[in-house]
């Protein structure tokens, strides 16, 4: 599990994302799609278009990290959001995502 800053925003892209993209594709990504500054230290979490893998891109003071996870089974379900596509998750609602608990049907700003 992993413990996060209440001060850490979590940026889901909605739009599928290429899972062959690396480090520097995702950073230009969460800057022109998400519209936000990648080295911010904040989160941006990406999914394929099956929705059975995530990329989560992150800033650590001297470099990007990556997270992927990839399901067996299932899908990851990005709360449903009105407007450019992108929404930003609390913490908590991020490790409902990662484990498998989200619904469609949860809404968020």
């Amino acid at each position: 599990m992993l413990s996060l800053s209440p001060s850490i925003r979590i940026y889901l892209c909605q739009k599928p994302t290429d899972m062959r993209r690396g480090f520097d594709r995702l950073a230009e990504e969460a800057r022109a799609y998400v519209g936000e500054d990648p080295l911010s230290g904040h989160l941006f979490v990406f999914r394929n278009r099956r929705e059975n893998r995530l990329k989560v891109l992150y800033w650590d003071r001297n470099g990007y990290v990556v997270w992927y996870k990839r399901l067996e089974s299932g899908r990851f379900r990005f709360p449903e959001v009105n407007g450019q596509g992108v929404s930003v998750l609390p913490p908590a609602a991020f490790q409902l995502l990662l484990g498998g608990v989200m619904k469609k049907s949860h809404r968020i700003s």
